[in-house]
């Protein structure tokens, strides 16, 4: 609950609430990376999954919780940046980074504790609704991959929709996986798979 007669709770929560439009300068490093200029910030792909999290989660996961590591899940970046392999940074202590700063973000807010839970929770992907969250952070990767290559055909976003393909197929075994995967090949010129034709893709 805020506490309105205390300042300095309330300058220490107005800090980590600027760390939510940092979020939205934040940019892709991915995108950034093959020649896009102006590409979708890390808010703006936290809120693609957040999206996809509500309108595709199956029924045998708990909906509210999947949303809420969707919304969460990224960010850690607004103080950290968008690391990726190309950094040349170990897991561990990307992990370790992003850690540290969610905690920040976290601790002066009122749902802070639930909040902190829920990225623990997709940082140790070890539940079904966190190994959902990360197929639907390909999948969103995927989707913009194909939304970029109609407007940039100069610049090939295939990796972009293999990583997704592959991670998928490596990762998830539930009929949701499938689900997910055929959705995946739609954003490709060149099926991954079998795809229904009931499934086509315009």
């Amino acid at each position: 609950m805020l506490n309105a007669g205390n300042s300095q709770a309330a300058a220490s929560l107005w800090a980590a609430l600027q760390t939510v439009p940092a979020l939205k300068e934040v940019l892709r490093s991915g995108w950034l990376r093959v020649g896009l200029n102006h590409p979708e910030s890390v808010a703006a792909h936290s809120w693609g999954v957040a999206v996809l999290a509500l309108s595709l989660c199956p029924a045998n996961l708990d909906r509210a919780k999947v949303v809420e590591i969707a919304l969460v899940h990224d960010w850690a970046e607004a103080m950290v940046g968008d690391l990726t392999p190309y950094d040349q940074v170990a897991p561990q202590d990307k992990a370790g980074r992003e850690s540290s700063a969610f905690k920040q973000i976290s601790g002066p807010l009122p749902n802070g504790h639930l909040m902190q839970e829920r990225f623990q929770e997709y940082q140790a992907n070890a539940t079904k609704e966190a190994q959902f969250v990360h197929a639907l952070d390909k999948l969103d990767m995927a989707l913009q991959a194909a939304a970029y290559a109609k407007e940039f055909s100069s610049i090939s976003f295939a990796e972009f929709v293999e990583s997704a393909h592959t991670y998928l197929a490596q990762k998830l075994t539930e009929p949701e996986a499938l689900a997910l995967s055929q959705l995946v090949d739609c954003a490709s010129s060149r099926p991954f798979g079998a795809v229904p034709e009931a499934a086509a893709c315009s």
